[in-house]
């Protein structure tokens, strides 16, 4: 099994090492206040489990959970994470984020950009379009009639199929979305984008983080991906 280096401890990040410990992949989890704001959690996460800098993860995750503010990216140690695989959780609030041209143009996706804030990355988009608390929930093992999937989305396929075998083992079926710049179809506001997982679609905004998950398979997601149409980000207020 591999260890996930998981950069970031946010709902997001936190629910992808929980999932980790679950499937006996070990874990080094960091963030930026340092490992000793993670004792916690690192505690609560069992055995498995290892507090460490953004540096520790990098070097000792197989695969590195990218799970921080977009507008947090470009703080990274530079050269942190060239030569590694990366799962981006990345998306683009500008009410956290600031305002960013690019993304407010349309001329490229949050995942392209991200892209290239890293060169160097095997880089793949993943676990953006799910809520934090559904994350747990919808988790099967392989073959479970009622397993949900992820979309991914990556213009290195070698690198998107070791994406697949990863989020596989900790639980979901995958849908490949295409290339990065085909990701917007699962990103904020997007026909594929959170409420695809509820049990009741109609749930009100202001009751999403309680809200009940439903099973959502394979078919589902695809179906969703490709009904999608892109959003006008430059519109976005949240």
């Amino acid at each position: 099994m591999p260890t996930l280096g998981i950069i970031g401890s946010g709902n997001i990040g936190s629910g992808v090492a929980r999932l980790a410990v679950a499937a006996g992949m070990n874990v080094v989890i960091a963030n930026s206040r340092g490992p000793e704001s993670l004792q916690d959690l690192v505690a609560e996460l069992g055995p498995l489990a290892q507090a460490g800098t953004v540096e520790d993860a990098a070097k000792l995750g197989d695969a590195i959970v990218l799970s921080i503010p977009l507008k947090a990216v470009q703080e990274l140690p530079e050269g942190l994470l060239e030569g590694r695989f990366v799962l981006d959780t990345s998306n683009y609030y500008p009410s956290r984020d600031g305002r960013i041209a690019e993304l407010d143009a349309g001329t490229v996706t949050t995942s392209e950009l991200v892209s290239g804030w890293l060169p160097g990355v095997r880089y793949v988009k993943a676990f953006n379009n799910i809520l934090a608390h559904h994350l747990p929930q919808l988790a099967r093992p392989s073959g479970a009639p009622d397993r949900s999937a992820l979309p991914i989305a990556g213009d290195d396929d070698q690198a998107k199929a070791e994406a697949q075998a990863i989020i596989d083992a900790l639980g979901y079926d995958t849908v490949d979305a295409g290339r990065l710049s085909e990701s917007w179809r699962f990103e904020p506001e997007s026909a594929g984008y959170t409420r695809i997982y509820l049990a009741d679609p109609n749930t009100p905004d202001d009751q999403l983080l309680s809200s009940v998950p439903g099973p959502t398979p394979a078919d589902r997601v695809e179906s969703s991906l490709a009904s999608a149409t892109r959003v006008n980000v430059a519109d976005r207020v949240f």
